[in-house]
């Protein structure tokens, strides 16, 4: 019997993160795939020790990353590379997660040579084109060319359906970010960090933060860092904050928190290191948007610093609070949970929206079963 071909393109940190579990369920079953991997590189700084932490090593290298890189740079890079190897390959399925112009551009790619699409994370929506920017339009289009939408919750999958999405494409799956943070959480793992291992978690109330959205830029980058140093007016908290390696998120961050003692500026972390992190810390603050999906998934409640956000269900079960980029505001709902046990506990015993750590298994059941 003729094995399925199918290609996992990815190219950031959050999609080899998202798409690890299922390339190895893919793996799992080699008597009826054969399983390819291909790397954009659009985030090369950043994915390649992600890809050594799960053991990924992809078959095809696009290394399209430019200094000082464009949205023009990256799409046209990584659809005229991807073109030369997929039409060489004429894989069944091409299967890509979210809402990266790698997404796309591999979605694209695909629609242009009829080889269908499978879209992990599908049907996040914040109906506001520019914000998160360009990810909200990249994931409507892609949900256009898509041909098999595996949605991560019962939200997501009334979106695609609104949309006019058949329904016998759409599939339930839970997130697979769950999935992953079970099986790094699970490993044996010794913090090697001097700093982070000296910070005293079980007295002090310990913030990680993130913050990199291109829409932060600016002012509102400037608002967050100036609560982010009122908040560590508090001599009982201590912050956290692995900082992007983008000038725009560099720049304000270093001139406005560095010096203050409690505040730990660090450069970008490891996973196991973040994860390990998510786990002990006390809350979170962040604009990040995969960020939403795993602190739930350790019952941390999450600040979330941005207008709009197109992960609801951690808005509606409770365990999340979209506050917006308002310095003002943002202390105030910090020190909210900080001083109020009642707040905390009710955030932190939410429960998570995102999955089961099995949506993998269904996603690959959903290929064989559609394409097999």
């Amino acid at each position: 019997m003729k094995k399925l071909k199918v290609f996992t393109v990815l190219g950031t940190r959050p999609e080899v993160i998202k798409l690890a579990p299922v390339i190895n369920e893919l793996e799992k079953h080699k008597e009826k795939i054969n399983s390819k991997v291909i790397l954009t590189g659009q985030h090369r700084s950043m994915v390649d020790q992600f890809l050594k932490l799960f053991n990924i090593k992809p078959d095809y290298d696009l290394d399209i990353m430019l200094k000082n890189q464009t949205l023009f740079d990256v799409s046209s890079r990584c659809l005229l590379r991807l073109a030369k190897i997929l039409e060489k390959e004429r894989p069944d399925l091409i299967l890509v997660e979210g809402d990266t112009t790698t997404a796309f551009m591999a979605a694209l790619a695909g629609f242009y040579l009829k080889i269908p699409t499978g879209h992990v994370e599908a049907g996040l929506r914040t109906f506001d084109k520019y914000r998160p920017f360009p990810e909200e339009i990249n994931r409507q289009l892609l949900t256009v060319v898509a041909d098999l939408h595996f949605a991560p919750t019962k939200k997501a999958v009334g979106n695609l359906r609104r949309e006019g999405i058949d329904p016998k494409r759409i599939y339930m799956t839970g997130n697979t970010v769950v999935d992953a943070l079970y099986s790094i959480s699970s490993r044996k793992y010794i913090l090697k960090n001097e700093l982070l291992n000296n910070i005293d978690f079980k007295n002090k109330k310990v913030i990680l933060v993130t913050a990199h959205r291109r829409e932060s830029f600016g002012g509102p980058m400037l608002s967050i860092c100036k609560a982010i140093r009122q908040i560590a007016d508090d001599p009982d908290v201590e912050l956290i904050y692995p900082v992007h390696l983008n000038p725009n998120v560099q720049k304000p961050v270093n001139k406005i928190l560095s010096g203050k003692k409690n505040i730990h500026l660090l450069d970008p972390l490891d996973y196991q290191t973040f994860v390990y992190l998510l786990r002990k810390c006390y809350l979170v603050l962040t604009d990040s948007g995969g960020v939403q999906e795993e602190a739930p998934a350790f019952g941390k409640p999450l600040i979330v610093m941005r207008e709009v956000t197109e992960r609801q269900e951690g808005v509606e079960a409770g365990v999340a609070k979209l506050v917006g980029m308002d310095s003002k505001r943002i202390v105030q709902e910090v020190e909210k949970l900080l001083k109020s046990p009642d707040s905390y506990k009710k955030m932190s015993r939410a429960g998570n929206p995102y999955g089961d750590g099995k949506a993998s298994k269904r996603i690959v059941r959903a290929i064989l079963g559609s394409m097999g």
